[in-house]
């Protein structure tokens, strides 16, 4: 890199679709949700009730299931056994509410199951940690001081984010899968029309996970070019 990325037209020539990717997909999936969380599941089953049913379909036992605060801020946590549901999930009963909680009961799914993405991807998660709070400062100061290994080091950290956002991507579809099939097994979800809006709502959610995938793959792009320009 020869000067701050910010002034660089090189990184707004790449970043520039994945930052109109991104903001279109949070715009969608918000809408989507928004739209689908006016309309009633004919089970009268609440995002909690659902996933308690997801999970027993899929014969996953010891998961709790709580209500946490903020808007889609639904996750699994694997390490407590435990699915975090926002208000509009947990006490909702809609098309919205019954996808977003069984695709989080998806995901302890495949935990139990052993998913390999899964597992992949948690194993990940302190390296990537460690890497998203180094790979900046390294590169700025590998930069600034011209110290080219500094700066690789700082780059190698970096693509073991985009490497984490690729593997994201199958852990995120597959659950999103499970959660649309063991709906309409299990007869949660009782019209084409209902399943239909689930798998609306979750097709909008999974391409936030893709943008991110592509802006982070994009930034790697950047910063291995710049790189290179100062060999």
């Amino acid at each position: 890199m020869t000067y701050f990325a910010l002034f660089d037209p090189l990184y707004w020539m790449l970043m520039a679709p994945a930052i109109v990717l991104s903001l279109w997909a949070t715009a969608r999936t918000k809408g989507t949700f928004k739209k689908y969380a006016a309309v009633g599941c004919r089970s009268g089953m609440s995002g909690a009730d659902a996933a308690r049913a997801v999970l027993a379909a899929g014969g996953v036992e010891g998961v709790s299931i709580e209500q946490v605060g903020g808007f889609l801020s639904d996750h699994y946590d694997p390490r407590s056994k435990t699915l975090r549901l926002s208000p509009d999930v947990f006490g909702g009963r809609s098309v919205s509410a019954l996808g977003v909680a069984a695709h989080e009961a998806g995901h302890a799914i495949q935990d139990a199951r052993g998913y390999t993405p899964l597992h992949i991807r948690s194993q990940m998660v302190p390296i990537v940690q460690i890497g998203s709070n180094m790979a900046m400062p390294m590169i700025l100061i590998g930069l600034i001081f011209a110290m080219d290994p500094l700066m690789k080091i700082g780059i190698v950290c970096f693509a073991l984010m985009a490497l984490f956002s690729l593997v994201t991507l199958p852990v995120e579809f597959n659950a999103s899968s499970r959660a649309v099939a063991i709906l309409s097994q299990t007869g949660i979800t009782s019209s084409p029309e209902e399943d239909q809006g689930v798998r609306r709502v979750l097709n909008a959610a999974a391409l936030t996970y893709v943008a991110a995938a592509a802006t982070a793959i994009m930034q790697l792009i950047y910063l291995i070019l710049r790189s290179q320009g100062r060999d």
